[in-house]
């Protein structure tokens, strides 16, 4: 009778919560994504920890912090070259199998890095870490999609945003303490007991859903989409960050641009595409997909910015800043229980749109703090920030689905992984590249903190162009998922 009362009580929408008790059809559902987050946790953590443990494991291993940076691009060009292959590879070997090789995968690399005595090994190491974590995102994305109906997508896949918030921030003050008070090498092995317990949860809860008509694979369009998003990664993630040479920067961007372009006419008539880009004619999927690398320009950006601002501009260690910006975090908890209320109540296209319009008041926002501004009030300030970025990505990791078919929801998966990977990237080097501008148009020679205010508020117009993408979306986008009556308008076709 108690189940029965809640299921009811969801469906009518008379109270927001309800989602919270445990209704026994859905237990295994949010088992699932829970197990998906914990491992999807451990790979964002471990993309940001290395960042403060940089000049330490250089120490120890005799190399030059410049060349150990390498084990960061290495990290992020194998996830760029391997994750439009992972579509193919869940539908053609099992999304469960291929989930589990990839947790396997990345905590063996995670002890080998702990085990490197040379620059070289530590930087094969992350290579092969890389090749998990391509693997890892989006095929457990893949598994909620097939094993949750759409119905609960909200909830389910709100659990995912959480490792996406915390991993990021948490990993460079967790780095800095790790390294200082103990051995950089905990700060990969970390990663083994998580694994351990992911790959065994993953083993004994999950379901081995596949597709029974595989494509055969495209291969040459594989070298293309991952020599491209190679290219394009890492030539944004060296615009002046002094690792190479800006001849080089401009070549791998020339190169990820050119193999890119190839790639489209070859998409055009290839008959399965390894990245279909036929996706895009679906609109939710379409106005996501482009809103959604705007609106990450923005917030990624603020997660550079945020702690140089503390840090350099206002003179706070390292540790203290990482604590503030931890709020970002903080604020993302309450957002799984609240998320799937506001959407069924107003619906995507206007929570979108007005989150976006919010992000852009609170980046212009971030320019009004001073070494004087109390710690308190920039803890809160971020904490209500990461509250609605939180409820901005979950809108859109759910909505990219709502109107896929089943048998392209590998597909999508590969091609908002892939979105979602350039995007940081491009987000992190225009952050760069504006605070740089900011110090030749001041005739500085270093960061000052009157170089953060221009630069947030020029960052903020990322997030009022995604607002203007979002208001394209159908007045009844995503109603199936959110729970919300749809709308009798023309404008509510999906297509075109």
């Amino acid at each position: 009778m108690e189940v029965h009362y809640i299921s009811a009580c969801r469906a009518r929408g008379l109270f927001p919560l309800a989602h919270r008790i445990p209704v026994f059809d859905s237990a295994r559902r949010y088992r699932v994504s829970l197990i998906v987050a914990s491992a999807l946790f451990m790979e964002n953590l471990d993309s940001t920890i290395i960042l403060t443990a940089l000049p330490e494991i250089a120490r120890s291993l005799n190399a030059e912090i410049l060349h150990l940076n390498l084990a960061v691009t290495a990290y992020l060009l194998s996830l760029a070259v391997f994750i439009p292959l992972s579509g193919w590879v869940a539908d053609r070997y099992g999304s469960r199998n291929v989930f589990r090789l990839a947790i396997g995968v990345f905590t063996l690399a995670s002890v080998l890095c702990a085990a490197a005595d040379s620059a070289a090994m530590l930087v094969a190491a992350r290579v092969l870490q890389g090749m998990g974590g391509a693997m890892m995102s989006p095929v457990g994305r893949l598994i909620i999609l097939r094993s949750v109906p759409k119905s609960e997508l909200v909830p389910a896949l709100a659990y995912l945003t959480i490792p996406a918030l915390i991993g990021p921030v948490l990993g460079p003050p967790l780095g800095g303490f790790i390294s200082t008070y103990f051995s950089w090498h905990w700060i990969f092995l970390i990663n083994v007991p998580i694994g351990a317990i992911s790959l065994w949860l993953a083993t004994r809860y999950m379901e081995d859903v596949r597709e029974t008509n595989v494509a055969p694979l495209d291969l040459r369009g594989s070298l293309l989409a991952g020599l491209g998003l190679a290219g394009l990664v890492f030539g944004f993630e060296t615009i002046d960050r002094g690792i190479v040479s800006h001849a080089v920067t401009i070549g791998l961007l020339a190169l990820g641009a050119t193999c890119m372009a190839l790639y489209v006419l070859h998409a055009r008539v290839t008959p399965h595409p390894i990245v279909q880009l036929r996706l895009l004619t679906i609109r939710t999927f379409r106005w996501t997909i482009i809103g959604g690398f705007i609106y990450r320009i923005a917030s990624g950006s603020v997660q550079v910015m945020m702690p140089l601002m503390l840090q350099v501009g206002f003179g706070m260690t390292a540790f203290a800043s990482g604590m503030l910006v931890f709020a970002v975090a903080v604020g993302a908890m309450p957002m799984k229980a609240w998320a799937p209320y506001i959407l069924r109540s107003f619906g995507f296209r206007r929570v979108m749109t007005g989150v976006s319009l919010l992000t852009a008041a609170f980046v212009v926002g971030f320019g009004a703090f001073s070494a004087a501004t109390p710690a308190a009030v920039i803890f809160v300030v971020l904490l209500l920030y990461g509250f609605v970025r939180s409820i901005q990505y979950t809108s859109m990791n759910s909505l990219a689905y709502a109107d896929v078919t089943p048998p392209d929801m590998s597909k999508a998966t590969s091609f908002v992984s892939m979105n979602q990977q350039l995007s940081m990237s491009v987000g992190a080097a225009v952050a760069g590249f504006v605070l740089q501008q900011m110090i030749v148009w001041r005739g500085g020679t270093g960061l000052a903190a009157a170089d953060f205010p221009p630069a947030f508020a020029l960052m903020a117009v990322s997030a009022l162009l995604a607002a203007a993408c979002f208001l394209c979306l159908g007045r009844g986008a995503g109603a199936e998922i959110s729970g919300r009556r749809r709308q009798p308008a023309k404008d509510d076709a999906e297509q075109g």
